[in-house]
């Protein structure tokens, strides 16, 4: 069984950064493709950030692209999603998501273990 445990959300103001860490445990992180999604009031989980394996080449939701980062740390099996000029719309509640299958997915509903998320809140 993997677990999933993020932190590092937090109130802030329109153009702070923020760095979220999602900590994985049961499995090794170099065998899980590992995302992050976000979650707004009565929508779906929206696709933020992935990497199939750390090292590899991330991919990003096009809304982020140019001020998030995800990155990952094998020894520590910690991910992180780096945010920087964070605007109110990035508002939600973000969760990591680890997936067994090394692809590249965007989809929520291929990944196998979630986390329960950190809030993020982002004043104007």
């Amino acid at each position: 069984q993997v677990t999933l445990l993020e932190s590092g959300g937090g109130l802030v103001q329109a153009g702070d950064s923020l760095r979220l860490s999602c900590e994985v445990s049961g499995r090794s992180l170099d065998s899980l493709t590992m995302a992050w999604f976000r979650q707004s009031p009565g929508k779906q989980h929206e696709f933020v950030a992935g990497i199939t394996r750390i090292g590899s080449r991330p991919y990003y939701a096009g809304s982020v692209e140019d001020r998030f980062t995800i990155s990952g740390d094998n020894a520590k099996d910690t991910v992180y999603l780096q945010m920087t000029g964070l605007k109110p719309e990035d508002t939600a509640v973000y969760s990591c998501a680890a997936s067994k299958i090394p692809t590249a997915s965007r989809v929520a509903y291929e990944y196998d273990w979630w986390g329960q998320g950190t809030q993020v809140t982002v004043s104007s």
